[in-house]
């Protein structure tokens, strides 16, 4: 008798204990029940985070505006950065800059054009990438145990800027189960690559920009998460990097950080991502930018990479080399293009712009523009954010009034 009641004790006390730590797990923060997991599983427990959505949002323009860009124009840009590219040795770089341009949907008449699909696959399947490269270089899809991380940096055949890839295939509006194939899975996706850009991003990171872009597209309403490192993140502290150092600081003379910071208030205007006081903050830090501009101006049109020194950058020009002029040019008329207009500068000063990037974009060869692809890529965005349309929808509408011919260009600007 003495026994069963011994045996009753033990058994009352461990389901006591089982229930405390089922309790403890259920009402734990993320990272006790981290914490408590691990060491209870004696392996690390990565955060997942909730994505809302099955396709990313679209931050769509807000302007139709013919004086900026005509109809012909706008034609003859896109026909300049449309995606030839070699089949060898295809840089990712170039790859990403084209679909993040053209969308999934992108199709061409011209056989010599990547498809918008082509384009895609490319990016997410690694056969595709070792047809291209072959052996000789690492693989650009990186297996993880819980995920997939893209290769990037400066090395052969690497994505050259942190989450770009992501961000890029994002903007082009490609699904959340879209697969993924890696060097050895076939069971990824585009949830596994996501997920594990949340999780390896830190907040003291040179590069930004694309990591808020793609998170942006893909999470909201949500407003924080937690990285792997336990530390909460949020779309708020995301802002405050975006604003925070030099402006001449960050990729494309820190055009890429103003036009994802208004992306991010373009969001926050439907689904509240940020704090009263952030959003104050980020759109006083785009009113100063838009006097900036307004006043580093060129009187050809252009801005020189230095245009966060104001003034100063006409009154005492650098020696810049003519693509980051065009850099700077088309990049401020691709974030000035979803701004609401308070944030422009004045007309005439947008009208120079438009005037000397469609002068200079139509002037090149076309190897002239693959040698400089990823920044002559934004001008034709740029361009067709401008006229309230994009430039997959531009292209077939206008490929329907005007049927291919291989022996004749778009334009008398293409004879060259």
């Amino acid at each position: 008798m003495r026994r069963n009641v011994s045996i009753e004790a033990v058994l009352i006390v461990q389901v006591v204990f089982l229930v405390g730590v089922v309790t403890s797990l259920v009402t734990a923060g993320p990272s006790l029940r981290g914490r408590l997991e691990r060491e209870f599983t004696g392996r690390p427990v990565l955060p997942v985070v909730p994505i809302p959505r099955e396709t990313p949002l679209t931050i769509e323009p807000l302007y139709d505006d013919p004086e900026v860009v005509s109809d012909e124009e706008l034609a003859a840009v896109l026909k300049k950065v449309q995606p030839r590219f070699p089949k060898s040795q295809l840089k990712p770089n170039f790859v990403e800059h084209a679909l993040r341009t053209w969308w999934l949907k992108a199709e061409f008449q011209d056989p010599d054009v990547m498809s918008g699909q082509a384009l895609k696959d490319y990016l997410v399947d690694h056969g595709k990438y070792l047809a291209s490269w072959g052996n000789d270089v690492e693989p650009l899809l990186m297996d993880r145990p819980e995920g997939v991380a893209i290769r990037w940096g400066k090395e052969t055949g690497a994505s050259v800027h942190h989450d770009h890839w992501l961000a890029s295939l994002t903007e082009a509006g490609v699904g959340l189960h879209e697969p993924v194939f890696t060097p050895s899975r076939q069971d990824m996706t585009i949830y596994n690559v996501l997920q594990e850009a949340l999780r390896d991003f830190r907040v003291d990171e040179v590069e930004t920009e694309w990591s808020a872009l793609a998170f942006g597209l893909w999470l909201p309403p949500t407003k924080s998460w937690q990285s792997n490192n336990g530390r909460e993140l949020s779309f708020d502290i995301l802002a405050q990097r975006l604003m925070r150092g030099d402006k001449k600081l960050g990729v494309c003379s820190g055009t890429h950080r103003v036009y994802s910071l208004m992306v991010l208030i373009r969001l926050d205007d439907e689904y509240h991502i940020l704090s009263p006081e952030i959003r104050t903050a980020a759109y006083s830090h785009l009113e100063r930018v838009r006097d900036l501009i307004s006043e580093s101006q060129f009187p050809d049109g252009h801005w020189a990479s230095n245009w966060a020194d104001g003034k100063v950058s006409v009154e005492k020009p650098i020696s810049d080399e003519a693509f980051k002029h065009v850099i700077a040019t088309g990049h401020h008329l691709e974030w000035l293009a979803i701004a609401p207009t308070d944030l422009h500068p004045p007309r005439e000063v947008i009208l120079k712009a438009a005037d000397w990037v469609i002068r200079t974009t139509t002037e090149q060869t076309q190897s002239q523009i693959l040698e400089r692809y990823t920044f002559f890529s934004h001008v034709g965005n740029a361009l067709s954010l401008w006229r309230k349309t994009h430039p997959a929808d531009f292209w077939k509408k206008w490929e329907a009034e005007h049927p291919y011919d291989p022996e004749a260009p778009v334009s008398a600007l293409d004879v060259r």
